[in-house]
């Protein structure tokens, strides 16, 4: 096996600081220009976690996609050489991308550890598949009802079911206070 091949042993992940916005940016162009400057034998792959949430915006719901650590991407690389020098060739390909602020850990980035990233994969699978509130809800709190047959009725949150994305609030109809099951993006909180 030559030595210029990554090995299991040195193929490592690090964390990019990047500019504010610019994570999908960086991500991109590193995918899309590692094969164009032959770095594929030093750059594995690229990370950047998200997760789908969904908010009401003029009485529509809508779904967006939220970075989970804003400001990062990781990246897994072969960086350090078998003296345990930096690579220049992929250490600079990624500093000089555009929107990296630097690798963290400066000028000598200590490699993050493999639970590390499996607890980042476990965020992002848990997050897959289910849309999370922007705004997260208390048991107690008033909140105006913004869709369904409840429109612009006020109640309070008796209980909360993440895993579902429901809520189950109380609101007085016709001077009773009846459970309704409505779902996130169905209610805001109340202005006083």
């Amino acid at each position: 096996m030559s030595n210029e091949l990554p090995t299991a042993s040195k193929v490592q992940w690090f964390a990019v600081h990047t500019l504010s916005g610019k994570e999908g940016k960086v991500k991109q162009y590193i995918e899309k220009f590692k094969r164009v400057e032959e770095l594929d034998d030093f750059i594995t792959e690229v990370l950047l976690p998200t997760e789908v949430v969904s908010e009401v915006k003029r009485g529509k719901k809508m779904s967006t996609v939220r970075k989970l650590m804003p400001g990062y991407v990781f990246v897994q690389m072969r960086l350090y050489d078998d003296e345990g020098k930096i690579l220049n060739k992929p250490w600079y390909f990624v500093r000089e991308t555009t929107g990296v602020i630097g690798f963290v850990g400066g000028d000598r980035p200590v490699p993050l550890l493999e639970s590390d990233i499996a607890e980042i994969r476990d965020r992002m699978e848990a997050a897959s598949g289910k849309e999370v509130p922007k705004v997260q809800y208390e048991v107690g709190e008033e909140v105006k009802i913004t869709d369904g047959p409840f429109l612009n009725l006020t109640g309070r949150i008796d209980e909360i079911d993440p895993t579902r994305g429901k809520l189950k609030v109380s609101v007085s109809i016709f001077g009773r206070f009846t459970p309704v099951e409505l779902e996130y993006w169905q209610v805001e909180r109340a202005t006083s």
